[in-house]
This record gives structure tokens, C-alpha cells and sequence, in this order.
């Protein structure tokens, strides 16, 4: 019989830890959520899932993986716990500092993770095509447009910089545009033009369930492996 992976979700009472705690519960994915960890919290249970705070992350039960969608500023507590229980990371925060990706790296001799600014595989294809127009185009102009609701704290999105590392990885330096809107999910328009012509690659979300999902089975497939940094598309 199948074990499923034990799951912390830090950021549980995000629209995104809202969705893993719904996906993990309703969509048999292979796992199961033992602790839901926010900075606050109304109950100590939720459809039977222990609630703690931020604070109380020593008291939390035992887990495989876990899964954090919060902010930069309490991404620090949630990585540290990691390496001290030994135990892998996905995350998906945005918005973190250079010193906090330098903690990440070095994490990577200690602990496997996986850090993505978005987890939907529509978007790792897309990164693919940016990095090969790029090398395709050279001295072509390449702007990142990304759209999101008007909660998003970040600008641009993390999303849109990981795209301009892709292009910038190609021999392009990319400009970016930002637009704060309604309820717009995700949306990342890349551009590349020159005289006569232009080249438009689009990926929109219309619901963050993807970006969920994508995360749930990242998890899954990171647990047992060895301490390293992953992709999404080493696990997807």
C-alpha cells in the first residue's frame, strides 16, 4: 500500500496555502497536510489539520516535505526549520533578497529543494522558448509585461524575472512592465521585436490551482532525494 507524503503547508492561510490544503485534502495527490502553519491563526484545527503559528513551528509533528507559500520576511524561520529537522523544501515565495537566495544555495549541500516563482509546467515551457528566441534573435528588443491581481506585493513578478534570466541567459537584457488589476490570476507576456516584426509568447493562468498542484507534486516527487537544488522540470 502507498504511504502518502506528509506534508507541512507554511503560509496556509494564503490564497495559495488555502488551495493546497483544499487540493491535497479533495484530489488524492499522493500526499497529506499534518500541519498548517500561519503567522495567525483563529483555531488550533481545520477539517481535522493541526493549525500553529509561526511561532510555534518547534511544536509541529513530524513531516516529509515542506511546502511554503508565505512572504520574504518569514521565509528565513520556515528554511531554517528545514535544515534543522533535515527535511526538504518547496517553496514558491517571492520577492526574496539576494541574502536569501544565498541561503538557499547553500541549503542545497544540506537539504533537496526546489524554489520556483511559479510552478505551472505551461510556464516552464515558456521558459524554455524565451532562452532559445533570445540565442535566435540577437539585438532584438525584449520586454516582459506581466499582469496580477492587485494583492500582489511583488513587482515585477517573480515570475517575469525568472523569464528575464531566461532571456538574459540567451545574450538579451530584457525590460520589464508591471500592471496590478482586479483579480487577474497570472498573466506574462514576452516580446521580441526589431524593424518590420515581432514575436509575442504568452502564458496565462486562469486559476492558481495550477500553480498548487504543480507545487503538491513537486513535493511528492522531492521527497527521498538527495540534498540538491531542483527544477520544476527535474520533478514535473
Amino acid at each position: 500500500m502507498t504511504t502518502n507524503v506528509r506534508l507541512l503547508v507554511h503560509g496556509a492561510t494564503g490564497r495559495m496555502g488555502q488551495a493546497l490544503l483544499r487540493l491535497c485534502r479533495d484530489e488524492g495527490l499522493g500526499c497529506e497536510v499534518v500541519a498548517a502553519v500561519a503567522r495567525r491563526v483563529e483555531g488550533r484545527a481545520l477539517d481535522g489539520i493541526p493549525h500553529f503559528t509561526t511561532a510555534e513551528l518547534a511544536g509541529v509533528p513530524p513531516f516529509d516535505v515542506a511546502v511554503d507559500f508565505s512572504l520574504p520576511e518569514g521565509f528565513d524561520a520556515v528554511l531554517a526549520f528545514c535544515l534543522a529537522r533535515g527535511v526538504p523544501l518547496v517553496s514558491g515565495t517571492t520577492g526574496l533578497t539576494d541574502a536569501q537566495q544565498g541561503a538557499l544555495n547553500a541549503a542545497s549541500e544540506r537539504i533537496p529543494f526546489v524554489w520556483a516563482s511559479n510552478f505551472s509546467l505551461g510556464v516552464a515551457v515558456l521558459h524554455d522558448l524565451v532562452a532559445r528566441a533570445a540565442a535566435l534573435l540577437p539585438g532584438w528588443d525584449c520586454d516582459i509585461i506581466e499582469a496580477h491581481h492587485t494583492r500582489k506585493l511583488d513587482a515585477p513578478s517573480g515570475t517575469a524575472l525568472t523569464l528575464g534570466e531566461a532571456a538574459r541567459g540567451g545574450g538579451t537584457e530584457p525590460h520589464y512592465a508591471s500592471i496590478r488589476a482586479g483579480d487577474i490570476v497570472g498573466e506574462h507576456l514576452v516580446q521580441f521585436a526589431a524593424a518590420g516584426e515581432r514575436i509575442e509568447l504568452v502564458h496565462r493562468a486562469t486559476n492558481r490551482d495550477i500553480f498548487a498542484r504543480g507545487a503538491l507534486h513537486a513535493a511528492v516527487r522531492l521527497h527521498g532525494r538527495r540534498a540538491g537544488r531542483y527544477r520544476v522540470s527535474d520533478l514535473l
